[in-house]
């Protein structure tokens, strides 16, 4: 009763935040100010940035790199504008960039010496096909936030196939284990969040904000990431360190079925800082947009 009750002021005060971030919302005429290089890493390494795993990756929404796996950043630009010379981009403020910076810089290290070499050791010790396994495990544990989303954003027929895939899933699948619904009914899985719900009805990102251990996000995605852990059936097992642990898990796993991806995107920023912020927002844009 009280989880409910928190995550009820939490969804209000979300409303409340969301509505102010829209009056901040900065709209400019300007050169695309991500490279293609930066967008193709960070989709892939979104999951190593949040360290601590609730499922924004961060993500936790599932399999981040769904976005843009099908074309470059470039591509992307050119389908969604006529005007191929000038971009309509969102920046976002960013008023607490110094405690941003320590953070950011608190996040890499806990990546590069802790997160990392924990995920080389899974790697070693479990085959690809075990992996993989796992990861369709946890996605398919996390439908009722694809689900729900997708609802409220009136993409029916994605809430269909979510509910489709996880009858195909959980009984031919084994629990999930195995991704049946993709490779035998060409049932694709959707990438929707509460994040990207409040961005569909207009609610700006308000002001950039990394955490420690979750990374990079926005005053509307860290409302949205509260609205999802009230929707994944996680949330509920108790005591606490027993969802904490799995989420754990999770992270730990997809980080080690794509170890350099976060270094492949500081590699290709000028700026690492500067690189993942402008990076992080165009994805979501995109998301939201798509």
């Amino acid at each position: 009763m009280i989880r409910k009750k928190i995550c009820g002021i939490v969804f209000v005060a979300g409303i409340f935040c969301g509505g102010v971030a829209l009056a901040g919302e900065v709209s400019a005429l300007e050169h695309e100010s991500v490279t293609a290089e930066q967008t193709d890493a960070l989709d892939h390494s979104l999951v190593a940035i949040n360290t601590a795993g609730t499922g924004k990756a961060p993500g936790v929404g599932e399999d981040l790199a769904l976005a843009t796996e099908e074309s470059s950043a470039q591509d992307v630009f050119e389908n969604e504008y006529e005007n191929e010379d000038a971009v309509d981009t969102v920046s976002i403020a960013d008023p607490i960039e110094p405690v941003n910076r320590v953070f950011f810089q608190f996040n890499d290290k806990v990546y590069h010496w802790v997160l990392k070499p924990v995920a080389v050791g899974y790697d070693a010790t479990f085959s690809e096909l075990v992996r993989v396994s796992v990861k369709n495990f946890f996605s398919n544990v996390k439908m009722p936030i694809r689900f729900v989303n997708s609802l409220l954003q009136g993409k029916f027929a994605g809430a269909g196939t979510e509910l489709a895939r996880f009858g195909i899933n959980t009984t031919i699948g084994f629990v999930g284990f195995f991704d049946v619904a993709k490779f035998k009914f060409d049932l694709e899985p959707s990438d929707e969040d509460f994040g990207q719900t409040l961005g569909f009805y207009g609610l700006g990102g308000g002001m950039y904000i990394v955490w420690p251990f979750l990374g990079p996000s926005t005053l509307r995605d860290t409302v949205g990431m509260a609205g999802d852990a009230f929707l994944s059936p996680v949330s509920y097992i108790s005591p606490f360190e027993v969802p904490f642990s799995l989420r754990l898990t999770e992270t730990v796993n997809n980080t080690s079925l794509d170890i350099d991806a976060y270094d492949d995107l500081i590699a290709a920023s000028v700026e690492p800082y500067t690189g993942v912020k402008d990076a992080y927002i165009q994805y979501r844009k995109n998301q939201i947009a798509k």
